[in-house]
């Protein structure tokens, strides 16, 4: 499997937590409940951006830095991972929404972008050997058995 197949299919699974937290977070009455939601976001996004920082950025480097977008991409995991810091100090239920919200959000432009552009440009620049063999180092890092 391909590392951006493998990207992408991560991408589908968080849209799916990504609705049920649009739907679910307007209801929710204690800080406890915004808190946990969005430690679980934190927990599998650092694990994708760590997939993605070790295994498919790296690669890609160069292209990014030719589309004039390697700072933009770092800083939106950055301020991502930043607001996840922020909601877990927040006192507030009020504010813990609006961060938790925020976050989905601005995620789900980051995912966008990457499925508009990043995924495209490694499929273009790197062979079809290149990503599969990311996808099986994928694989090892998530400690899957092979086949």
């Amino acid at each position: 499997m391909k590392i951006t197949d493998v990207l992408f299919a991560e991408h589908v699974v968080f849209h799916n937590m990504f609705d049920h937290i649009e739907g679910s977070a307007p209801k929710l009455k204690t800080l406890a409940e915004i808190k946990c939601l969005a430690a679980m976001v934190e927990s599998l996004l650092t694990a994708h951006t760590e997939t993605e920082d070790l295994l498919f950025i790296g690669p890609l480097e160069h292209c990014f830095e030719q589309i004039g977008q390697r700072e933009t991409f770092h800083q939106e995991h950055e301020q991502i991972e930043r607001n996840l810091k922020l909601l877990q100090k927040t006192t507030q239920v009020k504010q813990a929404r609006a961060l938790l919200l925020g976050i989905v959000i601005a995620s789900r432009k980051h995912f966008d972008k990457e499925e508009r552009i990043v995924f495209p440009m490694a499929e273009q620049c790197l062979n079809n050997k290149t990503l599969i063999a990311l996808g099986q180092s994928w694989k090892e890092q998530r400690g899957i058995p092979a086949r």
